[in-house]
């Protein structure tokens, strides 16, 4: 089975497309290599899947929010199925930057859902966001609790791809399944992200930005088990039967959440980090960011009853593993 990786020069793209290789599929990878973050931290992403699995590994610079790219990409491949896990990523980001989001998330999603639908794909596994709960007070996020209420415009848009692919899946019948991610960090992360910002402070003895004076919790997981669970998910399409499905649908449409399970108090991970770094943390107390939240916890009841997801990676391992990763790659 071919299977086309949007996002596959971003941080969970390029993990999902080696595990597909890894089990002996063919993967074409798409990705507009924006400068949201460096772009030579995605081409030696890439760079690493080419050297690795050489031409089972396609990859061609397409923007997914440019329709007409989009279609002649889809007529000069052929593909089985579709994990699409590109988008525009960050809370803080799409404050200053709405239409960014407006382009890549909602109308580009549009295109992957017409893309799914004329192709005829077997499935489409999409990247949703623990975002879309935005001042929800229940805890763990339970995949049945309303979302009406974002606090970012990067939740928004996530929340209105739901939204957009719960429709395509009635109208047409196309089998799609949401992935609502938690607070994904490990090797090859984002710079944008937490772990990655408090480690290059540590390692430049710099203060780390705490904000909300550091109270906050958040359900890190282990980039291996998120790639875990979207294989998972890959491999058994939600059925056109009319049953009830996670989320709600009775469509051939799943949405799950997809984390650790454990809300972990960042003060925690800040003394993991400076144990693998060696380094006494500097703390710069902030007050807390527009948009975002202050604890998020995954009930991932639903992907593990339907698809065995179990995630193994507590954050005393992971951790040290990014650490690991970040030393070797800046040679620090």
């Amino acid at each position: 089975m071919t299977v086309l990786v949007t996002g596959s020069a971003g941080f969970i793209g390029a993990a999902t497309a080696r595990a597909l290789l890894e089990r002996g599929q063919e993967v074409i990878g798409i990705d507009n290599l924006n400068h949201y973050y460096d772009p030579a931290l995605k081409r030696a992403r890439l760079d690493n899947l080419g050297r690795q699995f050489g031409n089972r590994f396609g990859f061609e610079q397409v923007d997914f929010a440019d329709a007409d790219a989009l279609n002649r990409l889809g007529d000069d491949h052929r593909f089985d199925g579709i994990v699409h896990l590109g988008a525009q990523a960050g809370v803080r980001y799409s404050i200053e930057h709405p239409a960014a989001y407006v382009q890549s998330n909602l109308v580009g999603h549009c295109n992957m859902l017409e893309l799914a639908r004329q192709r005829g794909t077997r499935h489409m596994v999409y990247a949703s966001s623990s975002s879309v709960y935005g001042s929800n007070k229940s805890l763990p996020f339970r995949v049945e609790d309303r979302v009406d209420h974002p606090l970012s415009m990067y939740a928004a848009t996530k929340k209105a791809d739901e939204l957009l692919s719960e429709s395509y899946s009635s109208l047409y019948k196309v089998p799609l399944t949401g992935l609502r991610f938690f607070t994904v960090y490990g090797p090859w992360g984002r710079p944008d992200m937490a772990m990655w910002i408090f480690t290059k402070a540590l390692f430049a003895g710099e203060p780390l930005p705490l904000f909300n004076r550091g109270e906050m919790r958040r359900d890190f997981t282990y980039i291996d088990d998120i790639v875990r669970g979207i294989v998972a998910c890959l491999d058994s399409p939600p059925a056109d039967d009319g049953s009830l499905k996670a989320g709600g649908s009775t469509s051939p449409h799943a949405l799950y959440n997809i984390g650790n399970n454990r809300s972990e108090d960042l003060m925690r991970v800040v003394e993991l980090l400076e144990q693998a770094t060696g380094k006494k943390a500097l703390l710069s107390p902030e007050p807390m960011q527009p948009g975002d939240v202050k604890e998020t916890f995954a009930d991932i009841s639903a992907i593990e009853h339907d698809h065995g997801f179990k995630p193994t990676t507590s954050i005393d391992e992971g951790v040290p593993k990014f650490v690991a990763w970040y030393r070797d790659y800046h040679k620090v």
